[in-house]
Order: C-alpha cells, then sequence, then structure tokens
C-alpha cells in the first residue's frame, strides 16, 4: 500500500475547497414580512430591536439583552392588561405595590445565620427595578429584598 504524500495531501484539500466554494450561494428574499428576520423568520426583540433572536420552546429569546417574550403575544400589552414590565409571583400573578405576599420556600439571608420559613407572610411590598424586584419588611428579620419568583400572592 502506498502513502499519499503531503504535497498530494495538500492539493486534493485545496480541490475540494475550490468544489465548495464554486457553489453558487442564493441570497435570502429581501421582502420579507415587516419586523421579521430575513433568514428565520424570528421577531426582532422588542426590547432593543435587534435581529438576532431564537425561540425556545413557546418562549422568544434574545442573547443580546436577555429578553424573554411569548410567542403567542403579539407585542402588544399581555391578556390582563399589564405591559411587559409586570412584576409576576411564582404562579404569573401580577403584583402590585402595597400587596401582601406569603414566601414560598425557605430562603437563607445573605451574610447572617437567619432563614425566612416558607409560608410567612409579607405585608404591603414595594416593587423596585434591579435584582430583587421586592423591598419589603419581613417580622422578625427586618428590612430586604426578594425575588418574586420566590412568593405567592396571598
Amino acid at each position: 500500500m502506498v502513502g499519499i504524500t503531503a504535497s498530494d495531501f495538500a492539493h486534493r484539500w485545496i480541490s475540494l475547497l475550490d468544489i465548495k466554494l464554486s457553489y453558487e450561494y442564493h441570497a435570502p428574499d429581501t421582502n420579507s414580512i415587516e419586523g421579521l428576520n430575513s433568514m428565520t423568520d424570528l421577531p426582532k426583540c422588542p426590547k432593543c430591536d435587534d435581529d438576532y433572536t431564537y425561540q425556545d420552546r413557546d418562549m422568544f429569546v434574545c442573547p443580546s439583552c436577555a429578553h424573554e417574550w411569548s410567542s403567542a403575544a403579539d407585542g402588544s400589552a399581555s391578556e390582563t392588561g399589564e405591559g411587559d414590565d409586570a412584576v409576576r409571583d411564582s404562579n404569573g400573578n401580577v403584583l402590585q405595590d402595597g400587596d401582601t405576599v406569603v414566601v414560598i420556600k425557605d430562603l437563607k439571608v445573605k451574610g447572617t445565620s437567619l432563614v425566612v420559613k416558607g409560608g410567612t407572610k409579607v405585608k404591603n411590598i414595594r416593587l423596585v427595578d434591579g435584582d430583587h424586584d421586592i423591598d419589603c419588611k419581613i417580622p422578625g428579620i427586618g428590612s430586604m429584598g426578594l425575588k418574586s419568583e420566590f412568593v405567592k400572592k396571598a
């Protein structure tokens, strides 16, 4: 059996590349539906207007700004009449300032040995922007921030 030399291999590799590059590229149709990506027919991100979105199950995701929205939504307000900025609890109910919520699981308080027990009722919440959606006073612990995914509306 005769081996192949490095130069033979290089010549064959270059000829294969020439064959691959010789295929004609057809550009996608630029007359696509307004607001959809021309190559994938996915909607643009409603938050940052970026073209590079992808679908994850029944949600669309924007990798640029990490915004997620429902594929059933048409970019307008949701069925409850609230906008995309509405803070929702673990069950999907819209939360408002002054609501009473219940903690759904034990939560460790950072920097202390305290624990907020599941079932703790928290009254008169305040909604804020940031990584924690809720500012509140928890009986026996004091003021702290909670994420809305760990509470349910009472």
